[in-house]
């Protein structure tokens, strides 16, 4: 039953990210949550200071494509693809729980690349 309760309240996350609906999107957050970006070597503290963030964002997503979540107790996982000024990134976010709210999230961002020659023959397409 957490299970379901949790994939909903990510479900309406994703959803609220990509309407841009920062009020919604920022409900899933506990007050002492933290979301860590370490490519960039940032912390964000407290769902505040994450919505503010995302909220002076310079430009509006174009495109919010989840992939897939996977998770189960409090360990979950989203990839998807968010799209900027017509260039889509990959994103992973590893969110964990506490009494159904997030306590700490991480996230990756990585530019799609084009596939090598060299490695055609052992590979598909996968999207």
């Amino acid at each position: 039953m957490q299970d379901e309760r949790i994939r909903e309240a990510l479900s309406s996350h994703w959803r609220a990210s990509a309407a841009g609906d920062l009020d919604l999107e920022h409900e899933i957050y506990d007050n002492d949550a933290i979301c860590d970006y370490p490519q960039s070597g940032e912390r964000i503290r407290g769902p505040s200071d994450l919505k503010a963030l995302r909220s002076h964002h310079p430009d509006r997503p174009s495109g919010f494509d989840v992939r897939r979540m996977h998770g189960e107790g409090n360990l979950w996982v989203t990839e998807y693809t968010i799209t900027y000024k017509g260039r889509p990134t990959c994103v992973v976010s590893i969110m964990e729980f506490r009494n159904g709210k997030v306590i700490h999230e991480t996230q990756y961002f990585s530019d799609p690349f084009e596939a090598p020659d060299w490695r055609r023959q052992w590979v598909q397409p996968s999207a």
